[in-house]
């Protein structure tokens, strides 16, 4: 138990006899450490006896220095009077909040008026040691000839990469395969390579931050998984045109095998099929719609008559011989 402790062990039970601590101190506090976000909340303090509003003080101190009021000069955000039940030291920005590797120790109570609680103080903290390391941001994934490129973001920005940085590790596997890791990486960009052309992975990225200053490393959580169909290479897509020529010729060839047996085994059907039916004269036609027409004057009538055709011949002379035997023929 150090002197510093032990002082402020006493100021605290101080404060439980002292008349102003009247209040309840505020519940459950909690730091929330993901990524970059630095949150201290607390479960709020109810009074049945009291309409006005209890609001809540926050401070602040590093491993051998006083305590310090969380407002806008000390740390970028006020938490000094505030009736909200949480105090977001990161809200100013991303950059803002405790040094990443400092150790910090926060402490709070209640304010009504005159009143005030006792002081309740959280266990001390490191960034880098207590973190909790979200999935890598911004993944793409360009798939290329048996092989994925994968893009992503680190979790957030570390401001000094010589004292604590991010490596990275892929878990990948065949759809309804086994998973395999790859890793560590320390870029920002993996090309998963020697895959097989035209199948589907399926993957996932984690981080993992390591601070070299205490040796300490905290494993991130894996992203979503996503799955992307990698190219066919040259070779591939070669043997599928050969394969996609060589069965379509197989498929007209037996379509046109099928079409020639058929025609000639059912080639009387067929020619009946495209036969054309004998049609009836019109003038029978109309005769049937009314019989009482006299068809045969109809058909005469719309006959037209033929001229004889015969030969004319004329006889110049006769030898005397041959008239007699025409007289004697006659």
């Amino acid at each position: 138990l150090t002197l510093e402790t032990y002082q402020e062990w006493c100021n605290d039970s101080a404060a439980t006899h002292d008349p102003l601590s009247q209040l309840p101190a505020p519940q459950h506090p909690k730091i929330r450490l993901y990524n970059a976000e630095q949150v201290l909340s607390w479960e709020p303090v109810a009074l049945s006896n009291s309409t006005r509003p209890v609001v809540y003080q926050v401070q602040f101190k590093y491993t051998d220095s006083k305590w310090f009021t969380a407002d806008i000069m000390s740390i970028g955000v006020n938490c000094t009077q505030i009736t909200a039940t949480e105090c977001d030291f990161t809200a100013a920005s991303p950059s803002a909040g405790f040094p990443m590797d400092f150790n910090v120790t926060l402490r709070l109570r209640a304010e009504l008026g005159a009143l005030h609680s006792a002081w309740v103080t959280m266990p001390w903290f490191q960034h880098y040691r207590n973190v909790t390391v979200g999935p890598p941001e911004n993944i793409e994934v360009t798939p290329g000839e048996g092989s994925l490129i994968i893009r992503f973001s680190s979790p957030f920005d570390i401001a000094d990469t010589s004292t604590a940085f991010f490596c990275y590790y892929v878990h990948y596997w065949e759809k309804g395969g086994i998973q395999q890791v790859k890793g560590p990486f320390r870029s920002n960009s993996i090309s998963l390579d020697n895959l097989k052309p035209s199948r589907v992975y399926c993957l996932q990225v984690q981080a993992q931050l390591l601070w070299n200053k205490s040796n300490i490393f905290r494993v991130g959580h894996l992203s979503n998984i996503s799955c992307y169909e990698t190219m066919a290479d040259a070779s591939t897509e070669l043997q599928q045109v050969i394969l996609i020529s060589v069965g379509t010729f197989s498929l007209l060839s037996v379509l046109a095998g099928a079409c020639f047996f058929l025609v000639l085994k059912y080639r009387g059907l067929i020619k009946y099929w495209f036969h054309t039916p004998p049609s009836i004269p019109l003038q029978i036609e109309e005769y049937l719609k009314d019989p009482t027409q006299p068809i045969l004057e109809a058909l005469d009538k719309d006959s037209s008559p033929k001229d004889d055709v015969w030969d004319s011949v004329s006889i110049i002379s006769f030898p005397e011989k041959e008239q007699e035997d025409v007289l004697q023929t006659l």
